[in-house]
């Protein structure tokens, strides 16, 4: 499959190319185990020879490499079969993309190693069928975020701490066609009459991004990435993020339909939580989420996932996550989980828990369980509904059974922080008590924070409801005991 238009010059320069490409491969043949000797090692993390860059290779290119590259890429444009690109294996892709650069580093005369020309045909490629420069930073599945605020500043997350890395762009333009094509992909646009946008890459990654002139240093892109591999409470127990007793008791509450949930900052894990919660319910229940970007990953059969959707271009044809609440009360579902609540849905999700769906759960930003309560308080009353505050608070004792705390701390690592049941509402406030909490001990000389999960309360409220489901005696147990971390 030939993806590049050869004609004029470019039909003469068949047999150059074949020669160049045979002159290569016995360079390559002659120098195999110098090249094995100096491949490139895998990418460099930040915990690695040095703390505060994330290098992706070691190969560099000089300017007048960057040059050719940088013209090699727009000669290619201008010959290049985007359709024949598109369905060609990435192989065979890089393999005429390679011999593409033989002839026209001949006709530029510079002088271009097989490693060099190995590496721009690479980033070549990337340019054409993935997201550009982005590639090696999302092969690579340790980092948990991607945060590109300028062509030549792109920042990673690994192991909870942020470090720069050695990805550049090529300019303005390179990052804003990448930005154009994740938003394209799951057919949205973001342009300057719509400058900011949520979307999702292929493999469920988070992705906002917000472009000039609302981002006053150029387009930037935040890429959220999840595990491949879904993380269960067991997991999370073993990483330290919450105790042994606590999963015991997010497990019951699983079970037993308890109405949760869960509270943090930004990218304190509460999607992730979200995910392992779920994986304890029953797989014959029938569960309906709702997102503004599609990130749950459940692993029931019966699933139904809706997302909201953005106005067109007139301003036309917007679905709210309300709406979607709304819709998903008439779809017969077992459980509502919303992915997140911060508008006017926070009424709805309220309503849906209060009339008769069980089990449901949500995400919230707050700073603590007792600040999340007075976030849903405030969420109602900003989206304009006239009702008295006692009515509120009530509404909100009514629906909430459990609030789950979690947070990033400063070592890095996500912990489950705080558990706290809602109680009832009585003089005005919404009664709720702590029945796990983190405390906090000090760190160590590496700055690994030290500390324990207290169960402050073995008295709890939720007991009439897992006692229905025949686990009292297992809530007993797990609020019975403290533990280390």
């Amino acid at each position: 499959m030939l993806i590049f238009s050869r004609s004029g010059s470019d039909a003469s320069n068949t047999d150059a190319a074949v020669a160049a490409e045979e002159d290569l491969n016995a360079d390559v043949n002659a120098d195999n185990k110098q090249i094995n000797d100096d491949l490139e090692q895998p990418p460099e993390t930040p915990n690695q020879n040095n703390p505060k860059v994330y290098t992706t290779r070691s190969l560099k290119f000089s300017p007048e490499v960057t040059a050719f590259r940088d013209s090699a890429f727009e000669k290619m444009l201008s010959q290049i079969d985007l359709r024949a690109a598109a369905l060609a294996p990435r192989e065979e892709l890089q393999h005429e993309v390679e011999q593409f650069l033989s002839v026209f580093a001949e006709e530029s005369s510079v002088q271009i190693s097989y490693r060099e020309q190995q590496q721009i045909a690479e980033d070549v490629v990337n340019d054409m069928v993935g997201l550009g420069p982005l590639e090696p930073l999302l092969a690579d599945p340790t980092i948990t975020d991607i945060l590109v605020n300028s062509p030549t500043s792109i920042y990673v997350e690994c192991g909870g701490k942020l470090s720069k890395t050695d990805i550049k762009f090529r300019g303005e333009k390179h990052v804003l066609q990448v930005a154009q094509r994740i938003a394209n992909q799951v057919g949205r646009r973001v342009d300057e009459a719509s400058p900011m946008v949520d979307a999702r890459l292929q493999d469920g990654s988070r992705v906002n991004v917000i472009i000039p002139p609302i981002a006053l240093e150029g387009v930037s892109i935040s890429i959220r990435r999840f595990s491949k591999k879904g993380i269960t409470l067991e997991k999370m127990c073993e990483q330290a993020n919450l105790s042994e007793n606590m999963l015991k008791l997010l497990a019951i509450s699983s079970t037993s339909r308890l109405n949760i949930l869960v509270s943090g900052g930004t990218g304190a894990g509460k999607t992730t939580l979200l995910n392992a919660l779920s994986h304890l319910i029953d797989p014959s229940e029938r569960i309906v989420t709702i997102e503004d970007s599609a990130e749950l990953q459940l692993q029931q059969p019966h699933v139904v996932r809706l997302e909201s959707r953005p106005p067109n271009i007139e301003g036309s044809g917007q679905i709210a996550i309300r709406d979607l609440v709304r819709n998903a009360l008439r779809m017969r579902p077992d459980r509502i989980i919303v992915g997140e609540c911060r508008g006017a849905e926070t009424f709805d999700m309220l309503q849906a828990m209060n009339t008769g769906h069980d089990g449901s759960m949500s995400t919230l930003h707050a700073n603590s369980c007792q600040e999340a309560l007075h976030r849903l308080e405030n969420l109602v009353l900003m989206a304009g509904f006239e009702l008295p505050n006692a009515v509120i608070k009530n509404y909100i004792a009514d629906a909430l059974d459990l609030i789950v705390h979690v947070a990033r701390m400063r070592d890095g690592v996500r912990r489950v922080t705080q558990i706290a049941e809602v109680i009832d509402y009585k003089d005005g406030e919404i009664r709720s008590q702590d029945l796990f909490k983190f405390k906090y001990m000090g760190e160590d000389k590496e700055g690994n924070i030290k500390g324990k999960f207290d169960c402050v309360n073995s008295k709890t409220h939720i007991a009439n409801k897992v006692a229905y489901f025949g686990l009292e005696t297992d809530l007993k147990k797990a609020l019975n005991k403290k533990e280390k971390t």
